[in-house]
């Protein structure tokens, strides 16, 4: 196992320890598992709260701040937060206008955020919920009950973390979270397979010269593996395989996402084919983010995430954003 950790026991708390040296805006709290906007709760702002397994990063910490999310709640890795920690992050940004958690579709982070949901309203927080289910490979998976939250969810902390910092009230904020969601497709794909700190190994089998279609963000499997394409055969793949579940009627955000593994030459190369694509079945693109942001500790692939926008979740796209991976407007 060749990894930039000490042991697989503290690899979490090592990480948190080295993001609040680098981060002074954020307020860490290592022995809790939580990422804080310094300034929270801000007044009159409804706050955000997302979370997840660690491994994933920037999803969510990278995430925190001005125009995105207030808080986020690191578990171990591939696992879920436990509800003390996301109630206690309701708590710390909660400003009275109410929280909002935003909850990728799988089981353990559905489970315990709704009883982190009881938890904070029984100290009196009011508590609203958006589920995101975006990935149509497959209907269930090892995680899942139904889709699986994946691209989408980093459009829908940036938009509804703008309706936020805008003064939206907590029921706005909450459709807005919604909008996106039902808005939003995404489909992924795995060069190589992922290796876990406490497994040191592959956790699946994929052979040299294969990729597997439709692979989660833990390395569930796909729809089909198939021998290695190129660039443009896996652009054509994944966006029709998201345009037959989903035609957008408008423009749309392109999200093309690395899995931890890929380099970004190989990302815009990629992103030149899915335009094309695009292009070739009418479909506008409003706005278009390259990057490493989902990720799969060093699953090489990639995954494509598009949402259609009005006017209204372009202007909320385009607003401000002050994060430690996600920033433009100031």
């Amino acid at each position: 196992m060749r990894m930039l950790i000490n042991v697989p026991e503290t690899v979490v708390a090592d990480a948190l320890r080295g993001m609040a040296a680098a981060h002074p805006e954020l307020t860490v709290d290592v022995e809790n598992r939580l990422i804080i906007r310094r300034d929270a709760p801000v007044a009159g702002m409804v706050g955000l709260v997302s979370g997840g397994g660690s491994g994933h990063e920037p999803l969510h910490g990278g995430f925190v701040g001005p125009g995105m999310l207030s808080a986020a709640c690191p578990g171990e890795v591939f696992t879920s937060p436990v509800p003390d920690q996301m109630a206690r992050a309701a708590a710390a940004v909660d400003s009275g206008e109410g929280v909002l958690f935003i909850v990728k579709n799988y089981t353990g982070d559905v489970l315990n955020f709704d009883m982190a949901v009881e938890l904070a309203e029984d100290e009196g927080v009011r508590l609203a919920k958006v589920l995101v289910d975006d990935d149509v490979a497959v209907t269930d998976s090892l995680f899942t009950a139904g889709r699986r939250g994946t691209g989408a969810t980093l459009f829908v902390e940036k938009i509804a973390g703008a309706a936020a910092e805008a003064g939206a009230p907590l029921e706005r904020v909450e459709a807005i979270a919604r909008q996106v969601n039902e808005s939003s497709r995404s489909f992924g794909v795995a060069l190589s397979a992922v290796t876990t700190p406490a497994k040191g190994t592959p956790t699946f089998d994929l052979p040299a010269g294969e990729l597997e279609l439709g692979i989660g963000i833990h390395g569930e499997p796909g729809r089909e593996r198939r021998p290695m394409m190129t660039s443009r055969e896996i652009a054509d793949f994944v966006v029709n395989a998201v345009l037959e579940d989903r035609r957008p009627a408008g423009p749309v955000l392109v999200l093309v996402n690395g899995m931890g593994a890929t380099p970004l030459l190989e990302l815009y190369g990629f992103n030149a084919e899915v335009q094309r694509t695009l292009t070739e079945r009418g479909v506008a693109v409003a706005r278009t983010l390259v990057g490493n942001y989902v990720t799969s500790l060093d699953m090489a692939g990639c995954s494509v995430t598009l949402c259609q926008v009005d006017e209204e979740l372009l202007r909320l796209w385009d607003a401000p954003v002050q994060t430690a991976a996600l920033r433009w407007g100031r």
